[in-house]
């Protein structure tokens, strides 16, 4: 017959083993000794072993398979107060999973600064997350596969969504610092990237779909994330436009550099969070949307952005003031 052992022989088990003795387990746990050494000798026949050696000392001393066993009960026991924990959340109104979309535009280390505080506020909240390009993340919030979404390119109005406004960013064009445009020296004109590879991201949203923004060049290379695109403008494969917080370290240290060309539309636009009307965000996503909107409304604007570039770029201060 397969050992079968309580929870509250286990409990029992793990206190003697930890207290180091029986009568400390014993007022450890409000019972009788004899209890205590009951609970321990029907826990042994259960699993037909020994997990005290009791001769030859006054404290009980774990055998070899006292010690193998002890790991399990501490795991076993550490999975029972997660679930007594998850069981209180969900009895108090608190979310078993919270499902966010995260657009791309959303500064990496506002959504890192989020998602840590998050793990440590509800430890016991299951998170999805989903990223994407522009319109994706509308379509995901829209179709109840996310709780709530998190960025900007709201192309229409819909009835069935809350749209509140929570922060900004801005596009800046870029290139390599070997491409041909950042080697001009001076402010670009359509003629100068009408013939230059453009890179621009295809997205998958049906939103979106035949929309392109800031598309200036005739030769145009579509990619489907912005990570690809980031990597092939810093391989000096073509010039487009990146998140302005998603390269600053890469113009801090000179592996891109931005390029001043006024038909680029660099203008702030809004980041939002997005939920629908009948799908009202529970306490944990609740907090995630103030969170997200605390650390947005304090990102740099265009003007800090270019000052910080050119205290980088001292010999750039043209370029990058224009």
């Amino acid at each position: 017959m397969l050992p079968n052992p309580t929870l509250d022989q286990l409990q029992v088990f793990l206190t003697v083993a930890e207290s180091g003795s029986f009568s400390a387990a014993s007022r450890m746990l409000n019972r009788a000794q004899s209890v205590i050494s009951y609970t321990i000798a029907n826990l042994e026949a259960q699993l037909e072993m020994p997990l005290f050696e009791r001769s030859g000392s006054r404290q009980p001393k774990l055998t070899d398979a006292g010690r193998v066993m002890l790991e399990d009960a501490r795991r076993i026991l550490s999975d029972l107060q997660v679930m007594r924990a998850r069981v209180k959340g969900l009895k108090s109104g608190l979310e078993a999973e919270v499902a966010v979309a995260i657009s791309v535009m959303v500064p990496v280390h506002a959504t890192v600064d989020v998602l840590r505080e998050f793990r440590d506020r509800f430890p016991y909240v299951a998170l999805r997350l989903d990223t994407g390009e522009l319109g994706s993340m509308l379509e995901l919030v829209a179709s109840g596969k996310s709780t709530i979404g998190i960025g900007g390119s709201v192309l229409k109005q819909d009835d069935s969504l809350v749209i509140e406004r929570i922060g900004h960013s801005f596009m800046l064009p870029v290139a390599a610092p070997t491409h041909p445009l950042a080697q001009l020296g001076r402010p670009l004109t359509l003629t100068d990237v009408r013939e230059e590879v453009q890179l621009v991201v295809t997205d998958a949203s049906s939103l979106t779909n035949g929309k392109d923004f800031n598309v200036l060049s005739y030769k145009i290379w579509h990619v489907s994330d912005i990570a690809t695109k980031h990597q092939l403008i810093r391989g000096g494969l073509g010039w487009g436009g990146l998140p302005a917080s998603f390269i600053m370290e890469d113009l801090q240290k000179g592996r891109l550099v931005p390029l001043a060309l006024d038909a680029y539309d660099q203008s702030e636009y809004p980041i939002y969070a997005v939920r629908k009307v009948d799908n009202p965000p529970g306490p944990a996503a609740a907090w995630m949307i103030e969170a997200f909107s605390s650390r947005l409304s304090r990102c740099p604007n265009q003007a800090d952005f270019k000052a910080a570039v050119e205290m980088f770029h001292p010999d750039e201060k043209r370029l990058a003031a224009e």
